[in-house]
């Protein structure tokens, strides 16, 4: 795996959720980024422009820009959103 493509955040928009009212600020759940991929635990830090930052508890391969987060609890899904940008860190990832 090159540690280039490694990143230990994401920032996220369009949140939605499921039954309509945002987790916690802070609330630990876990994510998927592309199908079929294990869960991977994350933390939730709202901002007041709507977005959100999504920390991994491991750093995860080739966060991509445009594609969904998808958030759950064990098996139920609680919302989702567009992935904006992957961090390693505080640097942003610039993948092209």
């Amino acid at each position: 795996d090159n540690p280039a493509l490694m990143a230990t955040s994401l920032s996220a928009s369009n949140l939605n959720w499921t039954t309509g009212q945002a987790p916690a600020e802070g609330t630990h759940m876990t994510a998927k980024f592309r199908y079929r991929q294990r869960d991977t635990g994350v933390t939730l830090h709202y901002h007041d422009d709507g977005t959100a930052t999504v920390d991994f508890d491991v750093p995860v391969r080739a966060i991509t820009p445009g594609q969904a987060v998808v958030f759950y609890d064990g098996d139920e899904c609680l919302g989702g959103g567009t992935i904006d940008a992957a961090y390693a860190h505080t640097n942003e990832l610039q993948y092209v």
